[in-house]
């Protein structure tokens, strides 16, 4: 059996083995591989590995040995998951895997904007607080969450896991979610989208990339936040419209952001966000943590083991 590994080189730059891989056939490892370089290093493999090299339907029609896709990540909208299906190719995504650690990541965004931990400690190694003459200062807002509404919205995994993290911080929790009322528990409220725009301290993002959420966060919503509200992405840059969300920080429109990703990536260097007021941006990180990529990897092996027993699991293209 031969397995092809498109681009391991970001949930595996080194500091993991592929050994338990290897194990499972004749396995070829790329760092990166570009659009064009995908025909001719996938042209034998039975199992092809990506996370975000993108796999077309005319591509697995020129791959006649083609029969599982195995994506180390989550999202699958890098497939042409209608083509897998028709010619009866297994693609397999990775849920959960990171789930604590996006979590986490929210928690480090809001937390960095409302103490200025970063900013602090830059001051502090200029010499402010050596020539202070006080023991301590602070030269923006910090701000308590305490009592905070914190509006997400996707109440999915990660979701709730964000939502538990800010029950711990004694927050009011408001969410925009297709579960009924009564599949939430009492310290989670659901309510309408617009009204988390309007109402929350702190709106973070947790749903899925459709046709229906790009660029839901835009003008018009922006518009609805408190000019003290912060909002955070850890799901899919386009979900907001970027040009939009610098125009509202630049304006003050609304307080801050804190954003693990962007609609491409690597940014442009002319992205609106990057020179934007109060904008806090994080390299696409919050899934990368030693623990969430070990996840990641154990997960991978044992959805190719499933395959090969004939019992596929995490079968997004059935």
């Amino acid at each position: 059996m031969k397995i092809c590994v498109l681009d391991g080189y970001a949930a595996n730059p080194g500091d993991l083995s592929w050994d338990g891989l290897k194990a499972l056939g004749e396995c070829t490892i790329y760092d990166r591989t570009a659009p064009d370089e995908v025909l001719e290093r996938a042209a034998d493999a039975e199992i092809i590995l990506t996370n975000k090299v993108v796999i077309t339907a005319e591509q697995m029609a020129a791959l006649p040995h083609l029969k599982y896709i195995g994506i180390m990540a989550t999202g699958y909208n890098i497939i042409d998951i209608d083509a897998a299906r028709e010619r009866g190719i297994v693609v397999s995504n990775i849920p959960a895997y990171s789930t604590t650690s996006v979590g986490q990541m929210v928690f480090a965004h809001i937390l960095n904007i409302t103490q200025q931990v970063q900013h602090h400690s830059e001051e502090v190694h200029k010499g402010r607080w050596t020539n202070n003459a006080d023991f301590c200062f602070w030269d923006t807002p910090l701000i308590e969450l305490l009592g905070k509404k914190i509006g997400l919205i996707g109440l999915g995994q990660t979701g709730y896991n964000t939502a538990r993290i800010a029950i711990g911080f004694g927050m009011k929790v408001w969410a925009y979610t297709s579960k009924s009322r009564l599949q939430l528990p009492p310290e989670i409220k659901k309510v309408e989208l617009d009204q988390i725009f309007h109402e929350c301290d702190i709106v973070s993002l947790h749903c899925p990339l459709t046709e229906q959420t790009r660029e839901m966060v835009n003008a018009r919503r922006l518009a609805l936040m408190k000019p003290t509200a912060i909002l955070i992405n850890t799901g899919r840059g386009p979900l907001i419209n970027e040009q939009d969300l610098a125009d509202a920080l630049n304006n003050q429109k609304i307080y801050a952001a804190g954003l693990d990703v962007l609609s491409t990536e690597p940014p442009r260097a002319d992205n609106p966000l990057l020179t934007a007021r109060n904008c806090y941006i994080t390299p696409h990180i919050a899934w990368a943590t030693t623990a969430a990529r070990e996840r990641l990897m154990y997960i991978m092996l044992e959805n190719i083991k499933a395959y090969v027993a004939g019992k596929p699991v995490n079968n997004v293209a059935k």
